[in-house]
């Protein structure tokens, strides 16, 4: 078991709402111990950090409300490996195009969204896309569901996955951002890299 890349190392899943225990399996499957996050102090000592798909809105007041807001932007700014997925992303981005009246991002991430971009001719589709930096891509097997898109990315921002020409995955630094669900597929290739970055 030693040779998977999770082992020995704690990964906690933002369990406030949406696709919590689709990632606690993958990650579990990878040999790491998952943490569901609903508490300030539940960061504490985290080795990477997993922001789910979801309803956007909904994770940004029940983060407030919570009172994890600024304790997960100390966090992620701090350096821990991040990776926001769907609502995460949106949670990451440092600008939403199209918000609801009040909501508020962490600003970790140089990107900008719009949510739902994809609209529902994507919904619910499962495609593979091609992941990492070019020239040296692998295939990921994926799911759109009400997807946002990133329509713009800040120097420092790599983009790591396109789809239909739009960027879907990108990563600065620690973070991770995606519009997809690779949780959804079993496709392990997304949080293999993230546990990489630990």
């Amino acid at each position: 078991m030693s040779h998977l890349p999770g082992t020995g190392k704690t990964v906690g899943i933002l369990a406030l709402q949406g696709g919590v225990a689709e990632h606690a399996t993958l990650l579990e499957s990878l040999g790491a111990q998952v943490r569901l996050v609903k508490k300030p102090e539940q960061i504490e000592g985290l080795d990477a950090l997993v922001l789910p798909g979801g309803e956007s809105t909904v994770l940004d007041r029940l983060t407030r409300l919570f009172g994890l807001r600024q304790p997960l932007m100390d966090a992620i700014s701090g350096g821990l490996p991040t990776l926001g997925t769907c609502a995460g992303l949106i949670m990451l981005a440092d600008r939403v195009e199209d918000p609801v009246a009040g909501q508020q991002t962490l600003g970790c991430l140089g990107v900008t969204v719009r949510r739902n971009a994809f609209g529902p001719q994507v919904n619910s589709a499962e495609t593979t896309l091609g992941w990492g930096n070019p020239g040296n891509q692998v295939d990921v097997r994926t799911a759109f569901i009400r997807a946002p898109l990133m329509v713009r990315a800040s120097a420092g921002v790599d983009v790591l996955a396109r789809y239909r020409g739009e960027i879907v995955g990108v990563q600065q630094g620690k973070i991770i951002g995606i519009s997809f669900h690779p949780e959804l597929t079993g496709d392990t290739t997304v949080h293999r890299h993230l546990l990489s970055l630990t």
